[in-house]
């Protein structure tokens, strides 16, 4: 088993999706209402509903124009929101530029660019002029633009991982840390909206046309939703008394199963959650809440059902949010990292949005109803295409 890692702190945190910013997430969960609405995306949208983020029309500042489109006008809306960006200054005072790092997760960058792009092609087959701009259509165009957006000059690290990307984000930047090649990081994850996603997961016949209801008996698919968000980790003596939510542990596997469909034991999450409480030091019966990965998918949600009752005591908390946002793919892992510290931080426990009658197969851990509780320690689970499996540990205040 993995040994015990030295906590790293979450100073500051930021996080953008169809239920608003930090503030707003909060008041959403526990208003319980969701950010979901009829798809209204492309010529002919498909019958199904989706977590947009409202009001991304307007184009980056004019010393980003290279990196301008709806992906990293996203990641700019995180980046300017609950006084992230400040938080980045403060700490390049403090360590310099070239010593925090840049690690991003995201699903399909900014390929809505590209898709554009092919759509307005010109007489002799090229993109139009205003799309001429090579690094949006890379893969690694979000972490181009976050790196040059903050002014840094360290690594800088695009992670695509399918749904694990920006859950995978937190332990690549624990190991740099450890390792010395930076003091700290700036880590998180976005993913827009775009044909691919929407007609690629329609082609699977993973789409519902209704509300997702993650765990319940009658769930019949995923609404997809898109979100940025960004978190500024340090490795820095006195953790403990300078609060904020500590990244605690992770664990990392892979099903090396099925492209889409997860190891029907869920041999891979297990090895995910047993290392990463492995490395926090910690027993599944420490564990408050849980962020499910709960997609509303008919395996995704059998497999995952049955390992958390396997593992966890009875008294666990366990639930899927993506009722309120969507599921958000790359940006997942950030997405529900907050969630996760909303909880620890507030002590509302967000229940399975949408869900009315849960699943028999689900153990009592997974909850429909939100409940107030005093929390200490959360994982967040994220499992994504591929069998790529990423579980992280937070802890509330100091480390214990």
């Amino acid at each position: 088993m993995p040994a015990r890692i030295d906590p790293l702190r979450i100073s500051a945190w930021t996080v953008q999706s169809a239920v608003g910013d930090r503030a707003q997430t909060l008041a959403a969960v526990r208003a319980r209402r969701t950010g979901l609405r009829p798809n209204d995306f492309g010529k002919e949208p498909i019958a199904t509903w989706i977590g947009r983020v409202p009001h991304l029309e307007s184009p980056l500042p004019t010393a980003l124009q290279r990196w301008d489109c709806r992906n990293n006008r996203l990641a700019w809306r995180a980046l300017v929101s609950d006084g992230f960006h400040e938080a980045v200054a403060r700490a390049i005072a403090t360590y310099g530029a070239d010593r925090i790092a840049v690690i991003v997760g995201t699903s399909t960058s900014s390929i809505g660019a590209s898709e554009e792009a092919y759509c307005r092609l010109d007489d002799q087959g090229q993109y139009p002029p205003d799309l001429r701009r090579p690094i949006i259509h890379t893969p690694h165009s979000l972490g181009d633009f976050v790196q040059q957006a903050l002014a840094l000059k360290n690594i800088c690290v695009t992670v695509a991982t399918a749904c694990s990307s920006s859950a995978k984000v937190f332990a690549q930047a624990e190991r740099m840390l450890r390792l010395g090649l930076a003091d700290a990081a700036v880590v998180g994850g976005v993913d827009t909206l775009c044909g691919s996603v929407l007609f690629g997961f329609n082609s699977l016949e993973l789409v519902s046309s209704e509300l997702c209801k993650p765990f319940d008996a009658h769930r019949n698919g995923i609404n997809l939703g898109e979100a940025g968000g960004f978190a500024l980790l340090e490795r820095r003596t006195g953790i403990e008394s300078e609060g904020g939510p500590l990244l605690v542990g992770y664990g990392e596997s892979s099903d090396a199963y099925h492209m889409s469909s997860p190891h029907p034991e869920g041999v891979g999450a297990r090895i995910a959650i047993q290392d990463a409480l492995a490395r926090a030091d910690l027993a599944a019966e420490q564990i408050d809440y849980i962020n499910l990965h709960g997609t509303a998918s008919r395996k995704n949600d059998e497999v995952e059902a049955a390992v958390v009752a396997a593992i966890f005591p009875n008294t666990t908390f366990a639930s899927s949010t993506k009722g309120w946002t969507g599921h958000t793919l790359g940006a997942a892992g950030m997405v529900e990292a907050a969630m996760c510290w909303l909880a620890l931080e507030s002590g509302e426990m967000p229940g399975t949005l949408n869900t009315d009658t849960l699943d028999p197969l689900c153990g009592p851990q997974i909850q429909r109803a939100n409940e107030q509780r005093n929390a200490h320690h959360a994982l967040s689970f994220s499992f994504g295409f591929g069998g790529s499996n990423c579980v992280l540990a937070f802890s509330r205040g100091a480390a214990t």
